[in-house]
């Protein structure tokens, strides 16, 4: 957490609200949150470029930079991972929010583009247009690619004998599923998260192709999932969670066929919740 559709919501909203603006300087409160940079070299790295496009790969944040004369733009990576985001200072920020902003970007108009992470867990890192080829060519399809067809799904699904969910949230074969929605798709496919990826038949494949598309796209439409720390870049909160069938409901009543929804950790050391009655 964020997984995609978190981190899509974040991206969206600083695609609006700095494209374009100047960075004119950088301040680094903790450095351990830095990748392959220091606060110095960050600084230098950052101020002076224009932030072109932001967008989002995988699970990340990614900020295009020009700067005159460049003919590709470097890039900023911000990786949230359990407790950090991304989000624009306004006169409404609660002081509180500014505790645990770890990284700073002072833009041209007066405002400040701040990393947050409670816990620094994510990271933050700068990379030339050619490092940021190498690391996004070692990430996997995006699943809401249009090109992405069933067919694809198939082919990843059929390479490996682990366990069905295990391979949705493999990053390196598909991109920006984690946790979450890898058992919401799942549940609405009717498949058992333990089951061996291969063993998945046609029918199963499109069911869940079609499901995990679908999850994606109604979390990004409620802005995404937030139990705890997740806020978007203008520190509102997901309203997703009120849509979740599996995640975070252990006990409860399955709503689709009313048994007990079943906890284990026994898929992937993480918590997964599913229902043994219908998921096959």
């Amino acid at each position: 957490m964020p997984e995609l559709p978190e981190t899509e919501t974040i991206a969206r909203d600083l695609d609006e609200e700095v494209r374009g603006a100047l960075i004119v300087g950088v301040s680094v409160t903790r450095s351990d949150v830095l990748r392959e940079s220091t606060p110095r070299k960050l600084a230098e790295f950052a101020t002076g470029r224009r932030i072109g496009r932001v967008w989002r790969r995988a699970k990340c944040i990614v900020l295009d930079l020009q700067a005159k004369g460049e003919r590709e733009p470097s890039h900023i990576v911000v990786q949230p991972r359990f407790t950090g985001g991304l989000f624009i200072e306004v006169d409404a920020t609660d002081p509180k929010e500014l505790t645990y902003s770890n990284v700073t970007f002072d833009l041209d108009d007066g405002r400040h583009l701040h990393y947050r992470d409670v816990r620094r867990l994510g990271t933050v890192t700068p990379m030339t247009a050619d490092r940021f080829r190498d690391y996004s060519g070692s990430l996997g399809v995006e699943p809401l690619d249009d090109a992405l067809s069933s067919a694809d799904l198939s082919a990843l699904l059929r390479a490996s004998s682990r366990a069905v969910k295990v391979v949705l949230m493999d990053q390196r074969r598909l991109a920006g599923v984690g946790n979450i929605y890898a058992s919401e798709a799942l549940w609405r496919a009717g498949i058992d998260p333990s089951r061996a990826a291969d063993s998945l038949k046609a029918d199963d494949v499109f069911r869940l192709f079609h499901e995990l598309r679908a999850v994606l796209r109604a979390s990004i439409e409620a802005r995404g999932t937030s139990f705890r720390d997740y806020r978007d870049a203008r520190g509102q909160r997901g309203a997703f969670v009120e849509q979740l069938q599996v995640y975070g409901r252990e006990g409860q009543p399955c709503n689709r066929c009313g048994k007990r929804l079943i906890g284990t950790h026994a898929i992937d050391g993480r918590g997964t919740v599913f229902c043994a009655y219908c998921q096959r």
